[in-house]
């Protein structure tokens, strides 16, 4: 999650992973080796599976791609383990992180990102330092494109069982408690909806404006650090990150 504007989030972190296509699929595969273990290859039966292929969808990530990696994690009895973890933390003028990782390592993990966080100006905490300013939601984002109708589209989110929508200027936004995703995600699919976004994200209650350039320029690098490292699967803080910083390094 990254200021004020839904859409530039996402187009700055698509953007970012565009030029490290690889990275972002291995990323992606890694959660479908998780849900694969967790609850077996049949999406139909694994609802955690059929959340992760949405969220591979979103992506654009190939479909052969996708079930390659179902395959592989099915036939793989002695698949390397790994450790869902989130990391909390502060960055510079105060900005709240969550991090998300999936790690076979919890030691080399925790450690790049301590480095991360003092490099860059900020500290990483202990569990719940800061998770009370995020609000835990399932997300779908819709492009405001194919002649979609708001009103449509928001009786559609609603009688799925979201608890929220709302328009902004490029695209449509629905929420859902984390328990309701999966259901809110299918209906709207099963309508015909595509998403630039499908997850369950951690959502800022409040944003923080930063005005120091230095301080702009070390969280910037921090999140393209964090984003960039293998065990990090999301990224998200409380930056009120001004229009025109998201394709900044």
């Amino acid at each position: 999650m990254s200021g004020h504007s839904k859409w530039a989030t996402i187009k700055r972190k698509k953007g970012a992973l565009d030029a490290k296509r690889g990275k972002l699929f291995t990323k992606i595969g890694r959660e479908l080796v998780v849900a694969v273990k967790e609850g077996g290859p049949d999406p139909d039966s694994n609802s955690k599976l059929r959340d992760a292929i949405a969220k591979a969808k979103a992506n654009n990530m190939p479909n052969d791609t996708i079930q390659r990696s179902i395959k592989k994690a099915a036939g793989e009895d002695s698949a390397k383990e790994y450790f869902e973890l989130v990391y909390e933390g502060y960055g510079p003028s105060g900005v709240a992180f969550m991090v998300e990782t999936l790690s076979d390592n919890k030691n080399r993990t925790a450690g790049d990102l301590r480095h991360y966080f003092d490099k860059y100006g900020g500290n990483l905490g202990q569990t719940g330092s800061v998770g009370f300013m995020f609000d835990r939601k399932g997300q779908l984002v819709i492009a405001k494109a194919n002649g979609i109708d708001e009103d449509t589209l928001m009786m559609d989110a609603l009688d799925a069982g979201a608890e929220d929508f709302a328009a902004e200027d490029e695209c449509f936004e629905v929420t859902s408690s984390p328990e309701d995703f999966s259901r809110v995600r299918e209906a709207l699919e099963a309508k015909g909806y595509e998403f630039e976004q499908a997850e369950i994200s951690y959502i800022p209650q409040t944003l923080t404006e930063v005005t120091d350039p230095d301080a702009v320029k070390n969280l910037n690098k921090l999140i393209e650090m964090l984003e960039d490292n293998d065990d990090v699967q999301n990224v998200y803080h409380t930056w009120d990150m001004p229009e025109g910083d998201e394709e900044e390094e």
